[in-house]
């Protein structure tokens, strides 16, 4: 076998055992569960901190986690919930969020066969609706629901497509002035840590990063020209808030390209963004308990947090 194939092989190899290992862990029920809108998809489950992390205890910082699968169906919450437990067993106070997500059809988005009668990626603009929806909701609901926790020492994470969602609700005072979402002062976050998220949407597009998801997401072609400037985190910058991007090297995913395009675009909006690197790991054990690279994530976090 040549060496090039050899290490195709390779790679394919330990990203199937990646992925393997990271959805293994069976799914964590949330100590409580609230509704941010009307339709099922628009609640957010809440773990509380499992022991403080700090001695004088006192109210946990509070991670809101964005979860990925390409912004479509068949991914919901359910699979990060080992990795929102992860952070609570941590000391954090979690947020893990639910939206609309893309099912097989959806009118106005684009014909199945784009997918090859798969899901299509996400839904316009019920996902963007959601996701600002949740943000705002988040400090009424978890004074109700998660007394642990302390909304002024909010973290947003994300993990592929949730790594765009946060560092998008990271943006909202950035968007064009028309914009639903747009929020007229920056979000009171310490921070965001996105997780090789899909953050810049002209380089995952030339990547073709999962399928075409970002051309799906926005409503197909001519979608996507339209819309990309009100969804595109690579166009809103500098937001003002301090952001770390968390991405494998051996991602194969989501290229490690994406994330370094980010990096390069705030840079020149005069914004420094921490790009963390890690050797050898891919796309999942990032969210995977059982993995080194969690533990780097929640390090992260914690930096931001406190």
């Amino acid at each position: 076998m040549p060496d090039d194939a050899a290490a195709r092989a390779a790679a394919e190899a330990r990203a199937a055992a990646e992925e393997e290992s990271a959805f293994s862990h069976a799914a964590v029920d949330p100590d409580a569960t609230a509704a941010y809108g009307a339709d099922p998809d628009q609640v957010i489950d809440f773990y509380a901190p499992r022991e403080a992390l700090s001695p004088g205890g006192g109210l946990a910082p509070l991670v809101v986690v964005l979860h990925g699968g390409a912004w479509r169906a068949p991914y919901d919450r359910r699979h990060v919930t080992p990795f929102a437990d992860f952070l609570a067993r941590r000391g954090f106070a979690v947020a893990n969020v639910e939206y609309r997500r893309g099912g097989a059809s959806i009118p106005g988005q684009g014909a199945a066969a784009e997918t090859g009668g798969g899901p299509v990626a996400g839904r316009w603009p019920e996902t963007f609706d959601d996701v600002a929806a949740a943000m705002d909701a988040l400090p009424a609901l978890v004074r109700e629901f998660l007394p642990q926790a302390d909304p002024r020492r909010m973290v947003v994470t994300g993990h592929s497509a949730g790594g765009h969602l946060a560092l998008w609700a990271a943006a909202r005072h950035l968007l064009p002035a028309d914009a639903v979402w747009r929020i007229d002062r920056p979000a009171p976050l310490r921070g965001v840590v996105a997780l090789a998220p899909i953050a810049d949407f002209t380089v995952a597009e030339k990547l073709d990063v999962c399928g075409g998801a970002c051309r799906q997401l926005l409503g197909g072609e001519e979608g996507f020209t339209a819309r990309v400037p009100y969804a595109d985190p690579a166009l809103l910058l500098p937001t003002g808030i301090a952001t770390t991007l968390v991405q494998g090297r051996a991602d194969t995913v989501v290229p490690e390209a994406v994330a370094e395009a980010y990096a390069d675009a705030a840079a020149k909006a005069g914004e420094v963004v921490g790009l963390t690197l890690l050797e050898d790991v891919g796309h999942f054990p990032l969210i995977d308990p059982a993995a080194d690279a969690c533990a780097v994530v929640a390090e992260e976090i914690a930096q931001l947090a406190w």
